[in-house]
């Protein structure tokens, strides 16, 4: 009987530990994604940033004389 019982709670151990939350393991996760999306956007700045600029520049001009 106590070779069942052993089975038992180690069975329900294991259940246990499987549905408690992993809030810390998830909150680094979501960090960590955070932080590459920032990487990305940062990068996307800084490559296309000057012809962006130089881009709006010229519309500013074209849409500056629309009113001429």
């Amino acid at each position: 009987m106590t070779g069942l019982m052993v089975s038992m709670l180690a069975f329900v151990a294991g259940v246990k530990d499987k549905l408690t939350p992993e809030k810390g393991a998830t909150a680094t996760e979501y960090s960590l994604l955070v932080a590459f999306i920032a990487f990305a956007i940062i990068g996307g700045v800084t490559l296309f940033g000057g012809a962006l600029n130089t881009w709006f520049t010229g519309l500013a001009g074209t849409v500056g004389g629309w009113g001429r």
